[in-house]
């Protein structure tokens, strides 16, 4: 946009109404004084023709009826700036194009018809028929002007409102862009980064217990205190990223179900994979049930010690999923931070993709996640 087009607007916009209503008047007094013999015209034609001319300044508020006070000043007198000015006035304002041209016409004939109407000769008809035309063409000058004009503004008006409306398009969609990334963010920490720290506190506890020096006793503290410390800061940034995100869809490339047995032998812990799915199953659903069964293999890690879990894929027709239990802990479990954000995201996950979740305890003291995705053949 240029300057002139962002700034100020051109400089006859920037006059007063009243400064333009003034000259306009002016104009038209001297219209008169050129075009009028004021020893040869009767007071009644003097009269119509300051009636006409004074009536300009209430042209903006009354346009129609500063027309018609043109029209007899135009029988009686040639004038040419009221009837242009009331014309292109009334043109500006109004959309009623069947009113400008009866307004047109009736200019026209007031000024190519003589007055009285019976001095007309047989020879004067056809030349006054002529100037008829004439006059008519040059009173449509100021309708189309007028017309032009406010077909401009109208337009301005419009791409003002289109700029308006894509600039507030833009701000929504950076909105939803910006949560859409922070959820992302909030729950590929929580999946990925947590993951590995809790691993990191939990060999690190192993170390302390099984430690036999002082120092290696000590490095093993330090190593678990951090680590328990990181877990609890990255708990406060995905509650903030939450808050302040939305359900997202994916963002950037995720594990799918090829690699489940990689993240089961990686776990930690005494896990079985069992039960297979189609290699064909849409990627959204693969990441959903990777991410259930890395969170759960998390939860087993870090609140049921000494624990046993299977994880196991099934496909019963209508839907398929995946189901992680885990045996009772056989030791006491490490007091690590719980952000019970993990959770809240499998849940998410399986709301997007039209599933169910559940989580609980089991009757043997026990604990078992289940998902489930429908399947689109049944």
């Amino acid at each position: 946009m240029s300057e002139r087009a962002a700034g100020a607007a051109p400089w006859p916009r920037r006059l007063p109404p009243y400064v333009v209503d003034l000259v306009i008047l002016v104009c038209a007094v001297i219209d008169l004084a050129f075009t009028t013999d004021f020893y040869d015209e009767t007071p009644g034609a003097l009269t119509a023709a300051s009636v006409a001319c004074a009536a300009l300044l209430l042209r903006r508020r009354f346009p129609l009826a500063v027309v018609l006070l043109t029209l007899p000043a135009s029988v009686v007198v040639e004038l040419t700036v009221p009837p242009f000015a009331a014309l292109f006035t009334l043109a500006d304002r109004t959309r009623d194009r069947r009113l400008l041209a009866a307004c047109a016409i009736l200019s026209a004939a007031a000024s190519a018809f003589p007055w009285p109407p019976g001095s007309l000769t047989s020879d004067d008809q056809t030349w006054t028929l002529i100037y008829f035309v004439y006059t008519l063409t040059t009173a449509a000058a100021p309708v189309l002007l007028g017309q032009l004009t406010q077909a401009r503004r109208d337009l301005s008006r419009r791409l003002a409102e289109i700029e308006e409306a894509r600039e507030h398009e833009r701000a929504l969609h950076a909105q939803a862009v910006l949560a859409r990334e922070r959820a992302q963010l909030a729950r590929e920490m929580h999946d990925v980064v947590s993951h590995q720290v809790s691993l990191i506190a939990v060999r690190a506890g192993a170390w302390q217990v099984a430690a036999k020096d002082a120092d290696s006793r000590d490095a093993a503290r330090t190593i678990r205190s951090l680590s328990v410390n990181t877990l609890d800061e990255l708990r406060h940034m995905v509650t903030l990223l939450r808050a302040s995100g939305g359900r997202a869809t994916e963002l950037t490339p995720q594990p799918t179900l090829a690699d489940l047995r990689t993240l089961v032998a990686s776990s930690g812990i005494e896990a079985e994979l069992t039960g297979a799915l189609p290699p064909d199953i849409a990627t959204p659903a693969q990441r959903a049930l990777y991410r259930t069964v890395q969170e759960a293999l998390t939860n087993v890690r870090k609140h049921a010690p000494g624990a046993r879990a299977g994880v196991h894929l099934w496909d019963d027709g209508e839907e398929f999923g995946v189901t992680v239990t885990n045996s009772p802990p056989t030791r006491p479990s490490l007091p690590l931070p719980g952000s019970q954000q993990g959770l809240v995201g499998l849940r998410e996950r399986a709301e997007l993709l039209h599933g169910t979740f559940q989580a609980g305890p089991t009757a043997d003291g026990g604990y078992r996640v289940r998902l489930g995705v429908p399947n689109p053949g049944a």
